[in-house]
């Protein structure tokens, strides 16, 4: 839900009623992660998606009826090769989707909260009961009944679904599964990293103390998920899953350097979701006309500017200066961070002079092996653009677990898990 925060915030703002159809579980290959929604208001418009095209209408269906009988309802959709026409996902994967009317005149305040706080690109968990027992519920999943990012262990199938196209127990073979009534919690719980929930699940103080207990670890990590707990709020009594979809500000990509390439890169950051700052300490370069695209243009020398500013596991780090002079001294720095990706621009043959420079500077070889230099992805690119793809799809690939090999003729994932890295609100 939180990934359309900015669409929901206006609608609330309107007073409109709606409803929310949000991913909640993941098996196998498929197209969207666990909070991945899909909105239908009362007038029929729809924003988001939870699947990429292949089961958007059913969604929507889902919607439109949720809202008309003020129900939530939990439907899960899959595989199913006895008909081409059936609705389920191509890809072969399966998602869990609860769908949850969110109507002024019965109350939405945790709702409403959260997607203001998410547009505001506040850190905020939203918690919601996706039915008793769910994902996992049999006792297999992550360790303390966290199962991570709604994904099941490798060759489980969930809820006696089993992966050679039978249908059992009456499901119908178009790829979904019929769907159920969720737990009677149908309420929302806003948790912040400090401070006191707003809202209530409906189940009572204990179990809003313990979900916020659980959802904001799950912010810590800036992760979305589910977690099991149970009705009375401990492990041990009638188990219910939770889903904890979390928000954070943007991820940072700095760019050092204040060059063509940083211009391109800069457009290509902003689109991929990051806040966008370029540092140079040329001020004739360094100039906010230059790159009306950056969040900040910092002139500094690069070095100091990383010394005092903040950065996190998700930032990414894009040294375009090509100048030994200020190389040098930022990357003995860079190296030493706990940040996601550090790459330097130049040919092989600069590369292995900053690298004699660094060593020498006293970074040992485990510190080297974190540069990716020549920085970027071999895509034959020669423009500023294409040099900017190169490097964006590097990132990509390092934060996703990717190999940058074609897909084609490959046996690699094309679906990988979310990475910790992943910006957890891209701006729209």
């Amino acid at each position: 839900m939180l990934e359309i925060a900015a669409e929901l915030h206006q609608w609330c703002r309107e007073g409109r009623d709606f409803a929310v159809a949000t991913v909640v579980a993941v098996t196998g290959s498929a197209p969207r992660h666990p909070g991945a929604a899909l909105a239908v208001d009362a007038t029929g418009t729809a924003v988001g998606s939870v699947s990429g095209g292949c089961v958007e209408g059913a969604v929507y269906e889902l919607c439109v009826r949720s809202l008309e009988t003020g129900t939530p309802v939990t439907e899960r959709f899959g595989y199913g090769d006895a008909d081409a026409l059936a609705v389920g996902l191509t890809c072969g994967g399966t998602i869990e989707v609860l769908v949850t009317p969110v109507i002024a005149a019965t109350g939405r305040a945790a709702v409403a909260a959260a997607v203001a706080a998410a547009t505001r690109r506040e850190t905020v968990a939203l918690v919601r009961v996706t039915g008793a027992g769910g994902p996992g519920a049999d006792g297999a999943g992550g360790a303390d009944g966290i199962e991570p990012d709604g994904d099941v262990p490798d060759g489980h199938v969930p809820d006696g679904d089993v992966p050679d196209g039978h249908v059992p127990d009456g499901r119908v073979p178009d790829g979904h599964v019929p769907e159920q009534p969720t737990a009677p919690f149908t309420g929302a719980l806003l948790v912040r990293p400090e401070g006191t929930p707003e809202g209530t699940l409906g189940g009572g103080a204990a179990l809003d103390l313990a979900a916020a207990s659980e959802a904001r670890a799950l912010l810590d990590a800036g992760r979305t998920g589910t977690v099991r707990l149970g009705a009375e709020g401990s492990r041990c009594d009638r188990p219910l899953t939770l889903l904890v979809e979390s928000t954070a500000p943007p991820p940072r990509m700095i760019v050092f350097g204040a060059v063509d390439f940083a211009a391109a890169l800069t457009r290509v950051g902003r689109f991929l979701g990051y806040r966008v700052t370029v540092c140079d300490a040329r001020p004739v370069f360094a100039t906010g006309e230059r790159f009306p695209d950056a969040d900040e243009v910092v002139v500094a020398w690069p070095h100091r500017y990383l010394e005092t500013t903040t950065t996190d596991a998700r930032t990414v780090l894009c040294v375009l200066t090509h100048d030994a002079k200020f190389d040098v001294p930022l990357l003995e720095r860079a190296l030493r961070l706990p940040v996601a990706y550090v790459g330097a621009m130049g040919s092989r043959r600069t590369h292995r002079d900053r690298l004699r420079r660094l060593r020498e500077a006293g970074l040992g070889e485990a510190e080297l092996a974190r540069l990716r230099s020549p920085i970027g992805l071999d895509l034959g690119a020669r423009t500023p653009e294409e040099t900017a793809l190169s490097i964006a799809a590097e990132i990509v690939a390092a934060r996703r677990g990717g190999s940058g090999v074609p897909l084609t003729g490959a046996h690699t994932p094309i679906h990988h898990e979310r990475g910790p890295a992943s910006p957890a609100h891209a701006r729209r």
